[in-house]
Formats: C-alpha cells, structure tokens, sequence
C-alpha cells in the first residue's frame, strides 16, 4: 500500500535536514502550536505585540541563534535558523520579524563588525531577551535608495553627534538599543544608540493594515551624542547594513513557506468539512486544482530555502541567490494566502482563520527589506553585467 505523504511536505523534504536540525524545527513548532495561534489572531485584531512572549523565545535559543555560545547564544547553523523562521512565521510574519531583527539585524552587526567589548556587553543580554534592538537604516524619503541618507553624525571630541530621522523600523518602541546608520566625513558608519539617550525618541505607527501584531515606529534623532565607544569600527559604507539585509533577507525566504503552510492546512481542514451540493468542497475539481498549485508552490520554495541553507553554511552564499529566494518565496506565499482567503469564502475575511491575517502581513514582507522588483532587478543584474536600477 502507497504511503500517504505529508500535504505540507510533499517532497519529504523534512528527510534532507539533520537530527539537530529536526528537533530546532519541533521544539519552535511546539512554540507556535501552543502559546502563539491561540493568541495571535487576538493580538492582531488589538494590534498589539505580544511581548509576553520574549521570555520564552529567549529561553529556546531563538535569539542570534546562529552567534557562537561564548557570547550566550546557541551557535546554531543557517538552515536551523532558517527552519526558526519558518515556524515563527506559520505563527505570524510578527513574531518572525521581532526575531529576524533582533537576531540578524542587530546582533549580527554588532558580531560582526563590532569590537570584542561591544560583543561581550551586549549579544548575551540581547540573547537572553533583556536587551531589546532596532535597526535604523530605512528613512522616510528613502525606500529602496538607501544610499541616498540623510541622518548623519558629526565627530565633536571624543563623541559622535547624530541627527536626522529613520521609518518603518521594527522594535522601534520595544528597543533599548537602535543599531543606527549615518552618514560621516568618512563614508556609512554604524552605531549603538541606547533608546534613552538625550534628543532619541520613537513614535508608533499607527493604522497599519499589515504586521499588526509587530512594533513599527519613526525614530528621531536630535543632536544624540555617543562616545566612540558606541561605533562600530570594522566597516564603512553600504556594506555594512547590506550585509546585515543579506542575512534577514535569507531568513524571510523561509519564512513565507510558514505562512503558506498554515494557509493550506487550513483550507485542507476546511475544505473536507464544508458541504456544499451534497459533497465536501474538497470533492471539487477546482478546490484539488488550486491545492495542488499551492503544494507545487509550497515545495518549490521549501527546496529552494534548504539549498540556500547548504550553501550558506557553507560559506559560498551569494546575495543574489537570496534575492531569487525572497522574491519566488514571498511571491509563493502571498499568492497562496489570497487564494486560501478565496476558497473560505465569506469566512476568509475574519481574523479566525489565518488566511486573511497571513495575506495582509505578506504585503509588508514582499515589500520590506527589498521589494519584489528590487529583486528581480539583482537578479536581472546577475545575468546580463547591467544594472537597471
């Protein structure tokens, strides 16, 4: 007898990945199983985050997963963190972005470009949830021209004085650090700026439609004044929050698979219950045809994000291999929510199910960190030596 695959995993794909790796994916999925579905839909109706959850995130090692132990953090590979982002986002895109952001984009700098102090100071404190960060690089005029910044720092003595203002930044009210990017004399710089500094304020985002359960806010800066000892002295230039993208970037092509999945379990569960004409609607030709897509899609991306994992712990990933990945993942994803709030029907449209929830967050995920045709344009880039933008 024919052995049932699993409709979430068709090309058992599960197989491919280590022990360690399958009890990182378990243990999230525990998480998301049972602290975050039975709140979530509440929190984005309320448009609220549920920091409450911090504590345990932290707990499980979720937090610069990938950073090595003797800073406090798990010392995990790339596709572990991977597979963390996935089950974080198959909760909602939210959470998946308070930890990308915390993880990628502001622990990842100070690892990487950081001074040994600064890495003792503050990536044990961030992993273990206490100390919260925010990553300052998109403004208000910028979009998809980052190079085209206007915060900028001035040296006065032994200290850097910033000013200037940052938009759409995630953790932005929940921080006590913002990793903020500014121009000087000498090219892009970075630094660590406690939220508490003289001239810093965050004001919330309001009225969002989307990441309604995630922390969005403008940052403000107002002759803020940090020592030296807050720079982060090994890069300057755009490579340096570039490369930070490059590594949240890798982690939301995994994440969109998350959400799709639970799009589909969820119109596979609905579809065999509902009785329409005397049948369950999954008797129709053309609900099988539109699941079967979303299957197709759902495993096309799931093998895509394991290969770029490979290669990433391998240290041959390259940028434009984790653009194909976001815009095919992200396009996936969202394609697949619309489609699964279609099949609901009248029931699609209400926060009790996760379709509509799953497809209004994707509408920031395929526009953040990169648009869809930003991608395309790396991409386009990649094959042809021109570049287009």
């Amino acid at each position: 007898m024919a052995v049932r695959l699993d409709p979430l995993d068709l090309y058992d794909v599960r197989s491919l990945l280590t022990d360690e790796e399958r009890m990182v994916q378990d243990t999230v999925g525990r998480f998301v199983d049972e602290k975050v579905l039975p709140i979530i839909g509440d929190c984005f109706d309320q448009g609220r985050f549920p920091k409450e959850l911090i504590p345990e995130i932290a707990n499980l090692g979720l937090l610069g997963a990938t950073i090595p132990e003797k800073y406090g953090c798990a010392g995990m590979n790339g596709v572990s963190y991977g597979l963390i982002c996935q089950e974080l986002e198959r909760g909602d895109s939210g959470l998946r972005s308070f930890a990308s952001v915390q993880s990628s984009l502001c622990m990842y700098p100070i690892y990487a470009y950081g001074t040994e102090e600064q890495k003792t100071h503050y990536l044990p404190k961030m992993a273990a949830g206490e100390v919260i960060g925010c990553f300052g690089l998109t403004e208000p005029h910028g979009g998809s021209d980052p190079a085209n910044m206007k915060t900028n720092a001035r040296k006065d003595g032994g200290d850097w004085v910033i000013n200037g203002a940052k938009m759409w930044i995630t953790n932005g009210n929940l921080a006590h650090i913002a990793i903020v990017w500014a121009q000087t004399e000498d090219g892009i710089q970075g630094f660590i700026v406690p939220t508490d500094t003289a001239g810093f304020t965050a004001q919330e985002v309001h009225k969002k439609m989307s990441l309604r359960a995630s922390v969005t806010s403008a940052l403000f800066f107002d002759n803020v004044r940090v020592p030296e000892a807050n720079r982060l002295p090994n890069v300057k230039g755009l490579k340096g929050p570039l490369g930070c993208l490059t590594q949240a970037r890798y982690g939301i092509t995994w994440g969109p698979i998350g959400a799709a999945q639970a799009c589909l379990k969820e119109v596979l569960d609905y579809t065999a219950e509902r009785i329409l004409f005397g049948r369950p609607l999954a008797s129709n030709q053309a609900v099988q045809l539109k699941m079967a897509d979303m299957a197709r899609r759902i495993t096309t991306a799931q093998l895509l994000s394991l290969q770029l994992g490979r290669l990433k712990d391998a240290g041959t990933m390259q940028p434009t291999q984790v653009s194909l990945a976001k815009w095919n993942n992200c396009r996936m994803a969202i394609d697949i929510a619309r489609e699964c709030r279609d099949i609901l029907g009248g029931a699609g449209i209400t926060t009790e199910h996760s379709a509509i929830r799953h497809a209004l967050n994707l509408e920031s995920v395929i526009t953040y960190e990169g648009t869809e045709t930003v991608h395309q344009l790396v991409v386009g880039r990649e094959l042809t030596g021109i570049n287009a933008f």
